[in-house]
């Protein structure tokens, strides 16, 4: 009766090992980069929501008063937002970047007002373009 050369166990080699925790890293890697993009990608729907919220309530109070808000503060005081929403790139309520209305033409006296809101990251969004350009 010939034996063979090794005799195989009921335990696993070092090749059927290294090949399993191989494919582990790799699952693990790409479960990584899936959950890394879609945190980026609710921070920036949060993003364009708090926008669109807050360029709608500049809008109203346009509507309602027939001039701008002197400041964001303005909006949450006269109760047409409840509270500045805090940018998710930021993680602060301080740090939305305003842009003022021009004066009206042959009234230079006029009052200026708050115009468009936009964030205060310096980061690049998932689409190429600054989150300072939205």
């Amino acid at each position: 009766m010939m034996r063979p050369w090794h005799r195989r166990g009921d335990g696993f080699t070092l090749i059927e090992l290294m090949i399993v925790m191989a494919i582990i890293v790799i699952l693990a890697g790409m479960a990584t980069a899936m959950y890394t993009n879609s945190l980026q990608r609710s921070k920036e729907a949060v993003l364009k929501s708090d926008l669109f919220r807050m360029r709608d309530a500049i809008d109203q109070y346009y509507a309602d008063k027939n001039k701008y808000p002197p400041s964001l503060d303005a909006l949450v005081s006269e109760k047409y937002l409840r509270g500045l929403p805090v940018d998710p790139f930021t993680n602060s309520a301080e740090t939305w970047q305003t842009t003022m209305a021009e004066p009206e033409p042959g009234n230079a006296l006029a009052d200026t007002g708050v115009f468009d809101v936009k964030s205060g990251a310096e980061l690049t969004a998932m689409d190429g373009t600054r989150y300072a350009d939205w």
